[in-house]
């Protein structure tokens, strides 16, 4: 068998072909296109390419599935893929000559590639997370700029601020200051009403969003998320996998007798992670979640309110995967009984 592998970068690309005895068959460097990447692997049958998770790799596994090939697509957080712990020299070259190498040994582990569904789910969530922090941002310094004159900014929902700016009776300079940042709130604001309409009648019919939702504290966009994230169930052998995959499970530093667990490890998406947290407050306060917050309570009477919160989105992880996992209905009777 005929391997090949690809050092992936947006312009550039390092590829390396071998075979079944190590022997280097072709080795280049490529613009990374379509054409070009076919190119270089083709008169040759049919390749097994290994290449590294990343922006860029599911458009180039596509491309090279359809010239015939087999392509895998590793995480590259596996270290024995590169066959060292440490690398003191790092260059495209080596580590292309790293990556041929563990193709032809079997030293990797497949990455999970998410289907297409959920590729433009994700690129949506995506676009509305950007409009939300530009809104924000806008915000911050609406306020800042009212607390420097004087002016308090009272609560109420981003939609509002421009009304609530308006009220204020601010004159002269800092009104024409203000003006063009409330009409960009509000039409951020507009733009992301838009994109959630979008999310609602994408997610209409989608069964597995529908049983989410009805978790106390979870919304479209929260579930959406979720069910972008995970993909297939399948792929997580037990609810912990995912509380750990989303960075919601403390950090530990163990050995022998002594057991050490510190802040959470954060790893994984941050936006998931942080909707999740946002999720956990709503649900404290939910009026169907109450065997939830009797748990949230007694854990915040002894370790704080902040800690309380992140072990409730870690639990409210547990249970989206569970419902989803069981094709079952949130009880909060269950959980009363537990």
């Amino acid at each position: 068998m005929v391997y090949g592998a690809i050092d992936l970068h947006m312009r550039y690309s390092q590829i390396r072909i071998i075979d079944a005895d190590g022997k280097v068959l072709g080795e280049q460097r490529i613009m990374t296109s379509r054409e070009r990447l076919v190119t270089a692997f083709a008169n040759r049958g049919a390749l097994r390419i290994l290449l590294e998770t990343g922006t860029e790799s599911e458009w180039v596994a596509q491309a090279l599935e359809a010239a015939g090939h087999e392509v895998i697509v590793a995480d590259p957080n596996y270290a024995p893929m590169y066959g060292e712990m440490t690398r003191r020299i790092k260059t495209d070259r080596r580590d292309v000559a790293a990556l041929a190498e563990a193709n032809r040994r079997g030293w990797y582990r497949r990455a999970h590639r998410t289907s297409a569904p959920q590729r433009e789910t994700k690129q949506i969530l995506r676009a509305r997370r950007l409009l939300v922090q530009q809104r924000s941002g806008l915000i911050s310094l609406v306020r800042s700029l009212l607390r420097q004159s004087g002016y308090r900014l009272g609560t109420g929902s981003c939609e509002t601020v421009p009304t609530r700016v308006t009220r204020l009776g601010v004159t002269g300079e800092l009104a024409e200051t203000l003006a063009p940042l409330c009409r960009q709130i509000a039409a951020l604001t507009v733009e992301i009403h838009a994109v959630d309409a979008r999310v609602q009648t994408r997610t209409a019919s989608d069964a597995i969003v529908t049983r989410l939702r009805r978790v106390p504290g979870v919304g479209v966009i929260v579930a959406t998320t979720f069910r972008a994230f995970i993909d297939r169930h399948e792929r997580f052998a037990h609810a912990g996998q995912v509380s750990a995959a989303i960075g919601l499970v403390p950090r530990e530093d163990s050995s022998a007798e002594r057991r050490h667990r510190g802040h959470i490890t954060k790893a994984g998406p941050s936006e998931l992670r942080s909707l999740l947290i946002q999720a956990a407050w709503v649900c404290w306060r939910h009026p169907g979640s109450a065997a939830l917050r009797a748990w949230v309570d007694r854990l915040a009477a002894r370790r704080g309110r902040r800690i309380a919160v992140v072990a409730l989105a870690r639990r409210l992880s547990r249970i989206l995967f569970a419902v989803w996992r069981d094709d079952t209905e949130f009880d909060a009777q269950k959980l009363a009984m537990a």
